[in-house]
């Protein structure tokens, strides 16, 4: 799970479930008349309190989190399940006002005149609790300023000078492994690139093994060279031939590595290994 993947509006429900988790071993009822030593009921002592309140919010805001920071987020019932969460939010939130309008209960209807209960403190919290969290559940998928990550992206490891060792691990800019400059990505050290002629060889004599390109080639592919990047917020990850399903989303704050144009996009290597296409390249930040 990348942490970094969690926006503004998940602080906000990470936050709110805290509080509303807290508020569950507060009293839910206040008893007129009843002495200091009364033992007042709290969340945990209230069936219906705790299932449609304190744990629809907490499980909410656990399936918003999670999905979040998985690269293809699971589904439960044919929802995703971050949308999922997003109705625990809301049920839990409408739960609380009911218990605000009635904390009582059926039982203030046996007989007439008032009961003498109204809503505790652990009751009141509990509903500020659950609307923040359903309010912050509904605006990370809706407003722009939600959507923005919880933490922001490490700056790029700074260039090394010459003959310094490279630092870091794969991954980051400067790692053992980053192809070199006019390097092709996936050549072995020593090996040698396209257009270096062997020791011995005479210029423009066909090497062994080496065609010719067709003409045109060159422009075709360009003077691209393998970069690292990374991007601003999460960003799904096409595979190349194409298909609309994801195959992986490219989290802020972790370095990927470009290996290819493909056409405005770039075809991007994670680091577990899978190849695919980032159609949205705008704001990225190269290494």
């Amino acid at each position: 799970m990348n942490i970094r993947s969690l926006t503004r509006g998940d602080g906000v429900v990470i936050g709110a479930a805290v509080l509303l988790f807290i508020a569950s071993f507060l009293d839910i009822i206040d008893l007129e008349g009843a002495p200091d030593s009364a033992d007042i009921p709290n969340a945990w002592n209230s069936g219906p309190f705790l299932l449609g309140v304190t744990l629809a919010g907490v499980i909410g805001a656990v399936c918003i989190v999670v999905s979040r920071g998985l690269p293809t987020p699971p589904k439960v019932l044919g929802l995703d399940l971050g949308h999922f969460g997003v109705a625990f939010a809301i049920a839990a939130a409408w739960s609380a006002l009911g218990q605000i309008f009635d904390p009582a209960g059926g039982f203030d209807n046996m007989g007439s005149g008032d009961s003498g209960v109204s809503a505790g403190v652990g009751t009141i919290l509990s509903l500020i609790a659950a609307l923040v969290l359903a309010a912050g559940a509904v605006l990370a998928l809706t407003v722009p300023a939600f959507k923005a990550p919880l933490v922001g992206a490490p700056r790029p490891v700074a260039p090394q000078p010459y003959g310094g060792q490279p630092q870091g691990g794969y991954g980051y800019p400067g790692a053992q492994g980053q192809p070199q400059q006019g390097q092709p990505y996936g050549a072995q050290p020593g090996q040698p690139q396209q257009g270096q002629q062997p020791y011995g060889a005479q210029p423009g004599q066909p090497q062994q093994g080496q065609q010719t390109p067709p003409p045109g080639a060159a422009q075709a592919t360009g003077d691209f060279s393998p970069f690292w990047f990374a991007v601003p917020v999460p960003r799904p990850l096409y595979a190349e031939d194409g298909s609309p399903t994801p195959i992986a989303e490219l989290a802020p704050g972790t370095w990927y590595l470009a290996v290819e144009q493909r056409g405005p996009g770039l075809v991007a290597q994670t680091q577990d290994g899978r190849r695919g296409v980032l159609q949205d390249t705008t704001g990225i930040q190269r290494g």
